[in-house]
């Protein structure tokens, strides 16, 4: 299930298998919700789709606010809080079950009792098991994201935005024990919209947020923000998003990548020393601009990169 316009949508789990089938490069980043899922379970199927894939399989682990999706089914529904406690002993049990025989886990949510995975994910030199993501934007997601997960990803926002949010998490992730940049890295949410110039790229903005379905736009915001006041801080996801903020699902306008190749490259490598490590890109003509990005704004991001002295940033 989903909301507001967005139902047609493919099982993920299954789609991203079909991905990494007819491709040979790809890394393809599978969306589960536990609840749903038992983690076990799940680490069967990553497991077998990272050996299918010669180890392109990555998992996201979203938390959930859309609570119909789970009555619907005449699954639990849990407050806010206990949905990421849950989800930190799902991502526990997903990486014993990868990297562990004889698995054992004791929790309020799952158990395992010398579970033993056969075949494990393939074992790589620069990753321990499938990498594992989440986002959120809540004080719970945050610590989470610091004691467990591999990424986290932030919804679009400016400099200062993505300053404030990997500084508090880097913050959490030391005193875990964890250290950011490399025990977890961080993700941005995008919208990058590149022209030949930047008044072009702000009409097509300005054309996208005119022929959205304001209907759905608004609903899928009283929804979520009525979800993000759930939480114990009231900072959940979307909590400030405006209309314009709404129409691209997850703030990516916010971000900024809008503009001439140049202009989008040059704020890609300042994120990039602010800590950003991926780019999580999303296009309005998805095959014509993907294309038209690779050749136009890549190449003057990985030059910048290499002036800068930075190691190359992902985008997804």
């Amino acid at each position: 299930m989903a909301s507001y316009g967005a139902e047609n949508q493919h099982e993920s789990t299954g789609f991203s298998l079909a991905l990494l089938l007819a491709t040979e490069k790809l890394k393809v980043i599978a969306a589960i919700h536990p609840g749903l899922w038992h983690p076990a379970v799940l680490a069967k199927f990553g497991a077998s789709a990272d050996v299918m894939s010669k180890g392109r399989f990555a998992v996201n682990v979203v938390s959930g606010w859309f609570k119909g999706e789970f009555t619907a089914l005449g699954e639990q529904w849990l407050e806010h809080d206990e949905r990421y406690r849950r989800s930190e002993e799902f991502i526990r049990v997903l990486k014993a079950s990868w990297t562990e025989d004889e698995a054992e886990f004791s929790g309020d949510f799952y158990n395992l009792h010398g579970y033993s995975l056969k075949p494990k994910p393939l074992a790589q030199p620069d990753r321990a098991h499938p990498e594992i993501f989440q986002g959120g934007n809540s004080t719970a997601a945050r610590e989470m994201a610091a004691r467990v997960s591999d990424w986290y990803f932030m919804n679009g926002n400016n400099p200062e935005g993505v300053q404030a949010q990997i500084e508090e998490v880097s913050g959490y992730a030391r005193a875990a024990g964890r250290e950011p940049g490399t025990d977890v890295r961080f993700g941005l949410n995008a919208f990058i919209v590149a022209r030949e110039t930047e008044a072009e790229a702000r009409e097509t903005v300005e054309e996208i947020i005119d022929k959205a379905d304001v209907e759905a736009v608004k609903g899928f915001g009283d929804a979520v923000k009525q979800a993000g006041q759930s939480t114990g801080d009231k900072r959940g996801m979307w909590q400030d998003s405006d209309f314009k903020d709404l129409v691209q699902y997850n703030d990516g306008f916010r971000t900024g990548l809008i503009g001439t190749p140049e202009q989008i490259a040059r704020k890609i490598v300042d994120y990039r020393e602010q800590g950003v490590a991926l780019i999580l890109g999303g296009f309005l003509h998805f095959q014509e601009e993907v294309d038209y990005f690779g050749r136009e704004v890549l190449p003057i991001v990985r030059s910048l990169e290499a002036d800068r002295g930075l190691a190359p940033v992902a985008v997804a």
